[in-house]
């Protein structure tokens, strides 16, 4: 077996001794997008299952001891019954659940993990199935075929991320300052509010709880004389390399609302700030992508790419300007 840091595709593992599977795949997309592809019902239908297979999904919690219930449409026609419970979600490094094979679902008992590792932006996921005895796995893999059905799996995953991908923003910029210094500009709102945002929309207040799970809420006064809001709900944070939120137009309470100029713009933004050193400098580079979005919205985004460069390049002259001055 190969390890699992030199496989680029999918690749299953059946070894002698232990009743298991092991499956892994080099995924070249942002650990938070792969792992949200698990998440909900709509994102699941694109890709979960074999070639050929469609999904239906009657209910589903994602949450720890929540229940997934759907059918599996086999291209001949044949629909499979699954229950899975959801043991732990641990965002964006892992999942856990169990197939118990009870309540009508195929007889099939496993539990499995699935675990997300980033690797210099691209992410490796490896689905680990764990059976009974190894009599078992071999029962499972020869009827249900799991272990390439696994592999076709992963690859739809795969297509179905890089499809999402395409739709992504990236701009970059050097600045002559320590990384130590933009990591700050970044994460503490007494210096986020002298650059962040567009120039002429000065930030009006600001309130910043950074950690996983925390917000920073702001508000930008625009030209007219109102104040126009915006959320970061954090995802991830790699100190000092990489910060990941959803980002979002907001109201003054914090909850989620429409670009004010826009109403097909995407409701949430999937964006990835990536630092890094370069001698004496540090490179950032900004990687946005709606998440969630109707058609309507991926076209407005991706009709909106020259503006967003340049509302972004002017954001990125104040952050240089900053920096200068510090």
């Amino acid at each position: 077996m190969p390890a699992l840091s030199q496989v680029s595709e999918s690749q299953a593992s059946v070894p002698a001794d232990v009743p298991e599977l092991t499956i892994s795949r080099l995924i070249d997309a942002p650990r938070d997008l792969v792992f949200d592809a698990f998440s909900a019902p709509g994102r699941l239908a694109n890709w979960w299952g074999p070639t050929g297979f469609t999904l239906t999904t009657h209910e589903m919690t994602f949450a720890p001891e929540g229940v997934w219930r759907f059918i599996m449409h086999g291209p001949d026609g044949r629909d499979y019954n699954n229950k899975i419970v959801f043991r732990e979600i641990v965002r964006p490094e892992r999942i856990s659940y169990v197939h118990p094979g009870d309540d009508g679902a195929e007889p099939v008992r496993m539990d499995v993990t699935v675990s997300f590792v980033e690797e210099e932006g691209k992410t490796r996921l490896t689905l680990r199935m764990r059976f009974g005895t190894i009599a078992e796995r071999d029962r499972i893999d020869g009827e249900y075929g799991a272990a390439e059905g696994g592999r076709q799996t992963l690859a739809r995953l795969d297509a179905f991320v890089a499809a999402t991908g395409e739709q992504a923003f990236v701009i970059s910029r050097t600045f002559d300052a320590p990384r130590a210094l933009l990591w700050k500009a970044l994460t503490e709102p007494d210096r986020m509010a002298k650059w962040w945002g567009p120039k002429g929309f000065p930030i009006a207040a600001a309130k910043m709880d950074f950690r996983v799970g925390g917000s920073y809420l702001y508000g930008m006064k625009i030209p007219d004389g109102g104040v126009m809001w915006g959320r970061f709900i954090y995802r991830e944070i790699a100190e000092p390399l990489r910060i990941v939120a959803v980002v979002s137009f907001s109201d003054e309470n914090g909850g989620l609302g429409r670009h004010p100029m826009s109403p097909t713009w995407p409701l949430e933004m999937l964006t990835v700030f990536s630092l890094e050193t370069e001698g004496q400098r540090t490179k950032l580079t900004i990687r946005s992508l709606p998440i969630d979005a109707t058609d309507e919205e991926r076209a407005t985004f991706a009709a909106g790419m020259e503006s967003m460069k340049q509302g972004w390049g002017g954001t990125l002259d104040q952050l240089a300007e900053y920096l200068a001055s510090r």
